[in-house]
């Protein structure tokens, strides 16, 4: 800031002014006006008003240094908004940039820059599809004008994402791998446990083509698909993925990733957990060799007679931890009174089996807890099928898996064995019956010899694995897929599967009860508004998520306004 005195015939006016830019433009702009002669020469109180201006400004100045000034904004209210000038930035991806740098993934750039000679800037490209993937998730080309929003602009056009497409989706393992170990410097990882977990994803093309197969929708839709395998590690990060094609039977697609987990990234002593549908027997065998181990879920309805006749056998056997009495469920479950007193308590009980030469310990829990839940769930779907009888019998059709038409049953004869003319629908009690046997427990199998209780706690973490599908899916919009072509497929899945990498390093660092959901809304909203010249006003709500991220990340904008100085600070901070 400096000083300008104007001089007219018969007054002098003091001004303080200052250099600025505005969209690239070198300019003067008035930070206030000190008066005419007369007013100055009242302010500075017997000193000289030439002398007591300039050392006004050096205080100005000062103050600036330490960020301690106040500013006078100056708004028109009879100046209009000039037409496609941006007042308005979002500043949440400043929290996702820092995770971005700190997990080294501009290095990563570098290095694939570094092997292929291209002139764009593969960071610009990388960071902005990651963080519009998270702010504002949409296409590519939408990302690319949506970028424009950020405090920072891109420094790409649109031809060059869809160039750097190909070369990610070509360096996607080699990304992974990298991003692997550079977060090893990060935060400590709970490598010792995988969760793996395969989901698909339907696309609006119906040709089918490469990866985009006709194949088993999780959302039962008729249009092809792509299969997606992810490994999480213990404490629900991301560590690694891989495509498949729609119909690729999801029970193989776990050994081939979890073989380039062990190759590239030099680990090999692991628990892998998954879900029943993934549980076949080769798996179980892949994981029961040098030192790997398996955790996975195993359904009760589909064990050998016998082992079904002792999983369901209510009375004898059932332990709680840490003790050696034995309970009888099927008392239990008539008391209510002891029903309530053992309600958070998980009852269990154990065999070791060997079948098709693989020897597994099967454990089957039991919850009152968990039998309140299944039973409030079935007496819902009982009132659906009751009502789809009464009022629109027309829909019943062949059910589907935990489909409330599983409950209905149909007669097609009349009580003298003729076939009816139309037919007739009541609930089956009998499968409703039969579903109820099954209430409150629960199996897995495994080749480990830990305790029970901590195996259960590692099979009940797997719920991370699905929330992460469902926030891809939801949150981030990677579905419906619109690319055709395998190598932009990979390269949309990489994109998105660095995306959730980030946002779980950045709630861990939070390590507070907040939803993704809050998170992703609060960074879509944190927002500032430009004044050309003085600095940026925050938008946003200030509250203990934006203090927690200021906390953890040392991102403070908690300011009335920020100069173009300190907002310099605190982005060169994101890269540090």
């Amino acid at each position: 800031m400096r000083l300008t005195i104007t001089k007219s015939k018969n007054s002098e006016s003091f001004f303080v002014i200052k250099s600025v830019t505005i969209n690239g433009k070198r300019t003067s702009k008035v930070i206030e006006k000190l008066g005419n002669i007369q007013e100055v020469t009242l302010k500075a109180q017997g000193e000289d008003p030439y002398v007591w201006a300039k050392k006004y400004v050096k205080m100005l100045n000062d103050d600036e240094k330490e960020n301690s000034s106040d500013v006078i904004l100056k708004l028109s209210q009879s100046k209009k908004l000039k037409d496609n000038e941006q007042y308005t930035y979002n500043g949440g991806y400043l929290f996702l940039q820092y995770i971005y740098y700190k997990l080294g993934l501009n290095k990563i750039c570098d290095k694939i820059t570094d092997k292929h000679q291209f002139k764009y800037d593969l960071n610009s490209i990388l960071s902005r599809l990651i963080y519009g993937r998270i702010i504002y998730p949409s296409s590519k080309l939408k990302t690319l004008e949506l970028s424009k929003n950020f405090l920072e602009q891109p420094s790409f056009e649109l031809h060059d994402a869809y160039r750097a497409l190909e070369v990610i989706a070509k360096e996607s393992d080699f990304i992974q791998s990298e991003l692997y170990k550079n977060s090893l410097n990060f935060i400590k990882r709970n490598d010792r446990v995988l969760y793996y977990d395969c989901t698909n994803y339907f696309f609006e093309i119906e040709e089918e083509s490469g990866l985009r197969q006709y194949g088993k929708s999780k959302e039962n839709r008729p249009t092809p698909i792509i299969q997606m395998g992810l490994f999480l590690d213990g404490d629900g990060i991301p560590m690694s993925f891989d495509m498949f094609a729609g119909n690729t039977n999801e029970q193989v697609t776990m050994k081939p990733l979890e073989k380039k987990i062990i190759e590239d990234f030099h680990s090999s002593k692991f628990v892998v957990c998954t879900d029943a549908g993934l549980a076949s027997n080769t798996n179980r065998k892949f994981n029961n060799i040098s030192g790997r181990s398996f955790i996975t879920t195993q359904s009760i309805k589909k064990l050998k007679s016998h082992l079904k006749q002792w999983a369901l056998d209510l009375t004898s056997d059932w332990k709680l931890y840490g003790s050696d009495k034995t309970y009888n469920i099927s008392e239990l479950r008539e008391n209510e009174k002891l029903m309530e007193q053992y309600y958070d308590k998980t009852f269990y009980k154990e065999r070791w089996i060997k079948e098709n030469d693989l020897e597994q310990r099967i454990i089957v829990t039991y919850s009152v807890k968990y039998q309140e839940y299944q039973k409030k769930i079935r007496e819902n779907q009982i009132q659906r099928a009751q009502k789809l009888i009464e009022k629109n019998p027309k829909k019943i059709g062949k059910p589907k898996q935990n489909d409330p038409k599983r409950f209905i049953n149909t007669i097609s004869t009349t009580s003298n064995g003729e076939v009816a003319e139309e037919n007739h629908y009541e609930l089956n009690y009998d499968v409703i019956n039969e579903e109820a046997k099954y209430d409150g427990l629960y199996a897995v199998c495994t080749n480990l010899e830990d305790n029970v209780q901590d195996i259960i706690k590692i099979n009940h973490r797997r719920w991370e694995i699905e929330e992460s599908f469902r926030l891809m899916k939801s949150e981030f919009k990677s579905r419906p897929v619109y690319l055709s072509r395998d190598d932009r497929i990979k390269a949309h899945f990489t994109t998105c599967f660095l995306a959730l990498t980030i946002f779980r390093y950045l709630e861990k660092i939070l390590n507070e009860e907040f939803t993704a959901e809050k998170i992703i809304h609060t960074l879509r909203i944190y927002n500032f508004r430009n004044f050309p010249g003085f600095g940026y006003v925050p938008l946003y709500t200030s509250n203990n998520l934006i203090h927690a991220l200021h906390d953890k990340t040392g991102i403070d904008t908690n300011y009335e306004i920020l100069n173009y100085k300190k907002v310099k600070k605190i982005l060169n901070k994101t890269k540090s």
